[in-house]
């Protein structure tokens, strides 16, 4: 079993329920997942991950795009709540990345460097769950470091780790791993049974909860 499943049963077998503004969910705090290249590259061919819709949505972030029609137009429908744009969410600071991956390119050894993601108190219609990505040199390998204060584990999660592994790849360095400090991993509650038919290798299908 992967690291990304054994945190799913871990979840159903350990976690607490709250009842949060979405949906009831079932959760622990403080997780950690540590993924080198290879691990990562075999998770996205055992977990089935919308990697062109999702390397799109990156894209856009990184351009700065907020109108939601932009995204409907490459077929990315999940932000449809938040119409007609987002705001103060992951555009606002991803468009700050193309900057910060050109500057560590051109450092050699490049420094520690960090982009920041969110404010406290702002206007926002989705709230960010990525927090912090930190971009490490260590012995001509690049390591990221990811603080993610909210994960939703079943749809979320496995997103968010193809796009820093994306991410990584704009680097002009190996990648020796990705790790993730999760805050709060939950599931929600009405994606626990299609939880464990995932787990049960049974035909399965997660709810969006917005």
């Amino acid at each position: 079993m992967n690291k990304y499943y054994r945190l799913l049963s871990k979840i159903l077998k350990q976690g607490k329920f709250q009842t949060a503004k979405k949906n009831r969910s079932i959760y622990l705090i403080n997780q950690t997942l540590s993924f080198s290249k290879n691990q990562l590259e075999k998770l996205f061919v055992e977990h089935k991950v919308a990697k062109n819709k999702l390397s799109k949505e990156l894209d856009l972030y990184m351009n700065g795009k907020t109108l939601i029609k932009e995204y409907n137009d490459q077929d990315i429908f999940w932000w449809d709540y938040c119409s007609p744009e987002l705001i103060n969410s992951y555009p606002t600071y991803f468009k700050k990345l193309p900057k910060l991956i050109e500057k560590i390119n051109s450092l050699k050894p490049s420094k520690n460097y960090v982009l920041f993601i969110g404010e406290t108190g702002v206007e926002t219609n989705q709230l960010p769950c990525l927090s912090l990505i930190q971009f490490q040199n260590l012995e001509g390998k690049i390591n990221l470091t990811v603080y993610q204060r909210s994960a939703d584990c079943c749809l979320g999660l496995p997103s968010d780790l193809f796009q820093m592994y994306l991410v990584s790849e704009l680097i002009n360095l190996p990648l020796n791993n990705i790790t993730f400090f999760i805050g709060n991993a939950h599931i929600y509650e009405n994606n626990i049974k299609e939880t464990k038919k995932l787990l049960n290798s049974e035909p399965y299908k997660f709810n969006l909860n917005v």
